[in-house]
C-alpha cells in the first residue's frame, strides 16, 4: 500500500492584493493552506522579494552589502533602476531613513519629491517606507500619499498612532497601506480591524508583524507569523486573512555576525558569505511562517531565497 501524507482540508483563505500598477504589477495572498503546503491547497501567487533602496547614502552598511551599490547609492533614483535592471527586483522598498528625527530629520516635501522620482523611474510597485517614528511618519507618509495619487504605492509602516492620518490619505488617493505591529497576533488583528472600520478596502492592506534576524528573536516572529495562519486559515479569523511582509534586510545586516571583519571576528568565517547567508537563512525561515512578501538587500541572497522559492514552488 503506497503512502499518503495526511491532509487537511482548510476553511479559510488569504485576500488577494495587488500592489502597484500596469503591466508589472503584483498580485500577492490567495493561498488556502500552509506556507508551500501545495499537496493540500492552491499557492495561486509565489512569494515576491522587494529590493531596499535609501534615500541617503546608509552610513552603517558592512563592505558586503555595500559594494553591488557603490556606484548608486548617493543617487536613490539610479539605485532604483539598477535593482530593476540589473538584478531584476520584482518591487522596490524605498527606506525614508532620512526623515527619522533622530538623525537628519529633512521636511516630509523633500521626502516626497524623492518619492516621485524614484516611482517615475521604475516600472514596477514601490514601497514606500517610513522612519518608524510615528508622528513624522504620520506627516511624511500622508503627504507622500496626497502627491502620489491613484500610483497604488505600499504605504508603511501604519500604526495604531498614526492609522487615521495616513490611511485617510490611502483610502482618498488609492494606495496600500501596511498594518505594522510589535510581534503580537492581538495587536495585528485589533489594528486591521482600525483599518477596516476607517474605511480601507480589504485588498488594499497587507501586514506587517514585524520580525527580527537569524538569532536575533526571529523565532518571536515566527511564531506570532505561525498563528496569524492558524488563525486565518483553521479558524476563519477574516481580520488576519492578510498577506504578510516582512521587512527583514535591515535586521539581518544590523547584527555583529553580518558586520564584523575577518580581523574582529576570525571565527565566524568568510565575511563575504555569512551576511549573505544569514539573510538568505533568515528569508527562507520567513517563507515557511507564511511570508508573502520579503524586502531584502543583497542580490546573491536574493537569487539563493529566488531559486528556493522555486523550488518549493513545484507540486
Amino acid at each position: 500500500m503506497a503512502f499518503q501524507i495526511p491532509q487537511i482540508t482548510y476553511s479559510g483563505k488569504i485576500k488577494e492584493v495587488t500592489l502597484g500598477k500596469g503591466p508589472k504589477a503584483v498580485t500577492v495572498g490567495g493561498e488556502n493552506s500552509y506556507p508551500f503546503h501545495l499537496f493540500e491547497g492552491e499557492i495561486p501567487h509565489p512569494p515576491r522579494i522587494a529590493m531596499e533602496v535609501y534615500d541617503i547614502p546608509p552610513e552603517d552598511w558592512p563592505e558586503t552589502a555595500l559594494e553591488p551599490f557603490r556606484d548608486v547609492v548617493h543617487d536613490p533614483v539610479a539605485w532604483a533602476r539598477k535593482c530593476v535592471e540589473t538584478y531584476g527586483a520584482e518591487l522596490i522598498a524605498l527606506q525614508l531613513v532620512s526623515t527619522d528625527p533622530n538623525g537628519l530629520n529633512r521636511p516630509a516635501e523633500e521626502a516626497v519629491e524623492t518619492v516621485k522620482k524614484v516611482a517615475a523611474s521604475i516600472g514596477v510597485p514601490l514601497i514606500v517606507w517610513g522612519s518608524a517614528n510615528v508622528e513624522k511618519d504620520g506627516d511624511v507618509l500622508r503627504k507622500v500619499t496626497e502627491a502620489c495619487d491613484g500610483m497604488n504605492l505600499i504605504i508603511g509602516p501604519v500604526v495604531e498612532g498614526n492609522y487615521k492620518q495616513i490611511g485617510a490619505g490611502a483610502i482618498a488617493y488609492r494606495h496600500t497601506v501596511i498594518a505594522s505591529s510589535p510581534i503580537d497576533i492581538n495587536l495585528a488583528k485589533q489594528l486591521n480591524i482600525l483599518l477596516g472600520n476607517l474605511g480601507i478596502p480589504d485588498s488594499q492592506i497587507i501586514v506587517d508583524p514585524t520580525t527580527g534576524g537569524l538569532g536575533y528573536g526571529i523565532e518571536y516572529t515566527y511564531s506570532v507569523m505561525e498563528r496569524d495562519r492558524m488563525a486565518a486559515l483553521s479558524q476563519q479569523d477574516e481580520r488576519l486573512q492578510f498577506p504578510i511582509i516582512c521587512n527583514m534586510a535591515r535586521e539581518v545586516w544590523k547584527t555583529k555576525e553580518a558586520k564584523s571583519s575577518a580581523e574582529e571576528a576570525p571565527a565566524l568565517g568568510d565575511p563575504k558569505k555569512r551576511g549573505v547567508l544569514m539573510e538568505a537563512v533568515t528569508a527562507v525561515t520567513l517563507l515557511l511562517a507564511g511570508a508573502d512578501i520579503l524586502v531584502m538587500r543583497h542580490p546573491e541572497a536574493i537569487k539563493l531565497v529566488r531559486e528556493v522559492i522555486s523550488e518549493f514552488m513545484v507540486k
